[in-house]
């Protein structure tokens, strides 16, 4: 069997809407760009993959075709090219981000959907016009039956990218380990470029390496990258906060407030069930219970984007704005 050392999911750079939540309003959510601090995430994710790949290991990179991943796309792999790594990327429209309706409403009708969120819960609520994360969960069902056939080739690559969106990571990490709804929803967004690291052990399990952060555990700031209120290493760009960004910051205090309580008023439920954190637990031969056995099947879904080496030729300015 050829399943990879390592399975990394990396979230976008910061994007223009992640800064600005306005933009969703009438940028289509697949074009919006990375900022360029988003860029500088990006290459840093570059490089510091070339630290993580061993000599004479390929890459084998599946991104969503929204615009920021593919910009993210493109620097890790600008960065790969540079350190003389065997590489290949395709498209995977399964990895997209969870569909929010098309253009989004105005900040008032927003605010009131995250709210009514929070009541019902994020997993199985669903956005109008768009998906919930069940939804989601759905397609990265199907996306999981195709990796564990391309595992049954010896050829598989040695490390396995999934250039993605927060949420997407979270989705993937639970129908991988089979958390429960519940794990689910008490779970923080990962940060940008984060690496969400599963690395597989002698038994074939694959052991997840981060701590995934809680509802509980002290808050991020993902338009300011700090990591807590009173983090030393916190970005320098708090001081400087715009109003734009105190707005948003006040509107996700309401949203995380919002989402303790639910929790707190929750009658409890399966408490009984040992949520599998790790992967020490869990086989990767179990997860594929449910896959077509054909070890024939060549399973390459996704579109080839750039061959093998030159991501540039391919995913220029021009093409990422179509």
């Amino acid at each position: 069997m050829g399943r990879p050392r390592l399975i990394i999911l990396i979230r976008h750079g910061e994007s223009e809407s992640n800064c600005d939540k306005s933009v969703n309003r009438y940028v289509p959510n697949h074009k919006v760009p990375l900022t360029a601090r988003g860029h500088e995430q990006a290459r840093a994710a570059g490089r510091h993959l070339c630290d993580v790949v061993e000599p004479g290991e390929n890459v084998l990179i599946y991104t969503s075709p929204y615009r920021r991943t593919r910009e993210t796309t493109e620097e890790i792999t600008t960065q790969l090219q540079s350190g003389g790594i065997d590489y290949r990327v395709y498209e995977e429209p399964r990895l997209r981000e969870q569909d929010f309706g098309n253009f989004q409403f105005d900040e008032v009708e927003m605010t009131r959907i995250w709210k009514e969120r929070a009541r019902y819960g994020h997993f199985f609520y669903r956005i109008p016009n768009g998906e919930s994360a069940a939804d989601v969960y759905d397609r990265c069902a199907g996306f999981n039956e195709t990796l564990f056939r391309q595992f049954s080739s010896d050829k598989f690559a040695k490390v396995l990218v999934l250039v993605t969106h927060g949420l997407m990571t979270r989705v993937f990490l639970m129908k991988w380990y089979r958390w429960t709804v519940e794990r689910f929803e008490s779970l923080r967004n990962v940060h940008y470029c984060e690496f969400v690291t599963m690395e597989r052990q002698e038994s074939s399990k694959y052991l997840l390496k981060n701590k995934m952060r809680t509802w509980s555990d002290p808050p991020f700031d993902e338009l300011t990258g700090a990591t807590t209120a009173d983090d030393p290493a916190e970005s320098d760009a708090i001081s400087n906060i715009s109003p734009l960004v105190e707005k948003q910051n006040q509107i996700r205090a309401m949203y995380e407030e919002m989402q303790k309580d639910a929790a707190a008023n929750e009658p409890p439920m399966l408490h009984h069930i040992d949520v599998v954190e790790h992967a020490a637990e869990v086989s990767a031969s179990e997860d594929s219970d449910d896959v077509f056995d054909d070890g024939n099947e060549a399973a390459e879904n996704g579109i080839c984007i750039n061959g093998r080496c030159r991501p540039r030729s391919i995913m220029s300015s021009s093409s990422i704005d179509d």
